[in-house]
């Protein structure tokens, strides 16, 4: 058996590189190696790159992309054609009149109707019932729930003749009740102070701001016993009556109420006789 030796000089110096032995086997298993690996280095650069489109037989990605996206539009397009064809379809029958008719008896589906309506139990169970009334028991004093409407009794801040009553044409919206000077002003509801001041024209005043919306203004006020913030109960002492502010001709309470941002004839509320 003949044995061969491959050697690499270098060609200016003979200096061997390297070397090594062959023979049958040694060729073969080389061979078959570098073989395999070829083989496995095609097969990576036809499966996983772009290579294989190069390659007859494979079809491109961005081909299959548009051939997707083209059959979802012809899917759509069919769709539409088939919906507009039933549509031109109905129409050519109603201009036609090749529309078939069906004869029913009206009165026997509206008899159908009343059997159906008289066989619905409306009443409500005695157990709805009792259970209706443990749940109304239960809320009764929920916090959560909102209270029912209370109605505002509104008492005199004042007592006396009125000299000026309400006038909404001569832009007056309040009453003018005449009253001894430095007489307790009382708060006509419950409510909270919301401005406790002094105005050149209209001298001490002080608003309230009760429930519903309402609003009470006191103004000519002699002094003032209640600070902005303050919480007040109907019929306590806010004020004294005075003669203060520019406009004043006299003790006496101008006194104004106001209903959701708009003015009301105190009058049609309060007796101040």
């Amino acid at each position: 058996m003949h044995k061969y030796r491959l050697v690499v000089l270098n060609e200016a110096t003979f200096e061997e590189r390297f070397s090594f032995k062959l023979n049958r086997l040694n060729v073969f298993v080389f061979g078959t190696l570098f073989a395999v690996a070829l083989i496995a280095l095609t097969i990576m650069l036809i499966a996983f790159t772009p290579l294989r489109e190069y390659i007859p037989g494979y079809s491109s990605t961005s081909l299959k992309k548009k051939a997707v996206v083209l059959t979802y539009k012809t899917d759509s397009l069919e769709r539409a054609l088939r919906i507009n064809q039933e549509y031109i379809r109905s129409l050519r029958q109603v201009l036609t009149g090749d529309i078939k008719t069906t004869d029913f008896n009206k009165d026997s589906i509206l008899d159908a109707v009343r059997q159906e309506l008289d066989s619905v139990q409306l009443l409500p169970s005695a157990q709805d019932s009792a259970l209706r009334e443990i749940v109304a028991q239960e809320d009764r004093y929920n916090p959560l729930i909102e209270e029912e409407p209370v109605t505002l009794v509104l008492f005199p801040p004042v007592k006396g003749p009125i000299s000026q009553g309400y006038d909404s044409e001569n832009q007056h919206f309040a009453v003018d009740v005449v009253t001894a000077m430095n007489s307790p002003v009382k708060a006509t509801a419950d409510g909270t102070v919301i401005f406790a001041g002094w105005t050149p024209d209209t001298g001490h005043v002080i608003i309230l701001e009760h429930p519903n919306d309402l609003i009470s203004v006191y103004k000519h006020n002699a002094s003032i016993n209640k600070e902005q913030g303050d919480l007040v109960k109907s019929g306590e002492v806010i004020a004294a009556a005075g003669d203060s502010g520019e406009l004043s001709t006299g003790p006496h309470l101008h006194f104004e109420l106001w209903s959701g941002g708009y003015p009301i004839n105190p009058e049609n509320f309060i007796d101040f006789e």
